[in-house]
């Protein structure tokens, strides 16, 4: 038995079946936990780690462009060179 850190209802969660790091969902709140520990089993609450990669792709992204920009900015002076 575990508690949900969230909402304190008592889960029932066989030690051997789960490992370190393992994600399960609270039945009564829903919430998404973490195993963080097998002897005596305890729990926490898991990390929202698409979010963090979603924001993570979306900042490549946007310094992508920038960098694009840099390089059109740079080929636009040399042409600007060649003409003169």
């Amino acid at each position: 038995m575990a508690t949900c850190p969230e909402c304190d209802a008592e889960i029932e969660v066989d030690e051997y079946d789960v490992d370190k790091g393992d994600l399960i969902s609270c039945p009564d709140c829903g919430s998404n936990l973490e195993v963080t520990g097998l002897s005596p089993l305890e729990l926490d609450i898991a990390g929202d780690d698409d979010d963090d990669d979603d924001e993570e792709e979306e900042e490549a992204v946007v310094e992508g462009e920038a960098e694009d920009l840099d390089i059109e900015d740079e080929e636009a002076e040399e042409e600007e060179d060649w003409d003169e």
